[in-house]
C-alpha cells in the first residue's frame, strides 16, 4: 500500500536544544551521544494523531543512518488543535553529524499528514 502524505498548515516542528551528553550509554563505534530537545506544534483546526517518525542522521565520513519506527518516545501522541507534544531522546554518533527527519500521522477524517523535523548538528567535543 503506497501512502501519500501531505504537509498539514500549522502542524510543525521545533528542535528546541541539543546537547552532548557523554553520560548516555552509547557503543564504542559511536560513542558520542548527543541528546535532543523537539516539540510537535498543532496550530491546525484538526485534530492530528502521530504514529510514526523517521529519522536520517548524516555524518562527515559520508555514513546515513536512518532510523524509522512507530509512535515518539513509546506514545502516540493526540494533538487537538492548539497543542504541543515534547519530548526528549538521544542519537548517538562517531564523527560530526546533521539530523533531519518527518513525523507522520492522520488528521481524524483519516487524511495522512507529515511534519518536517528541522536539520540540526550534532558536534562532538574535541578528544585530547
Amino acid at each position: 500500500m503506497n501512502v501519500s502524505f501531505e504537509h498539514l498548515t500549522g502542524l510543525s516542528v521545533t528542535v528546541d536544544e541539543v546537547q552532548y551528553d557523554p553520560t548516555r550509554p552509547a557503543p564504542p563505534d559511536r560513542p558520542h551521544p548527543f541528546v535532543y530537545h523537539v516539540s510537535i506544534h498543532n496550530d491546525s483546526q484538526e485534530t492530528v494523531n502521530i504514529f510514526g517518525r523517521k529519522w536520517i542522521v548524516r555524518d562527515t565520513d559520508g555514513d546515513t543512518l536512518v532510523v524509522e519506527g512507530d509512535g515518539v518516545v513509546g506514545q502516540f501522541p493526540k494533538l487537538e488543535p492548539g497543542q504541543t507534544f515534547s519530548y526528549n531522546s538521544y542519537h548517538v554518533i562517531k564523527a560530526e553529524s546533521t539530523a533531519t527527519g518527518s513525523f507522520f500521522g492522520t488528521t481524524t477524517q483519516g487524511r495522512p499528514v507529515c511534519a518536517r523535523i528541522p536539520r540540526f548538528e550534532m558536534h562532538p567535543p574535541l578528544l585530547a
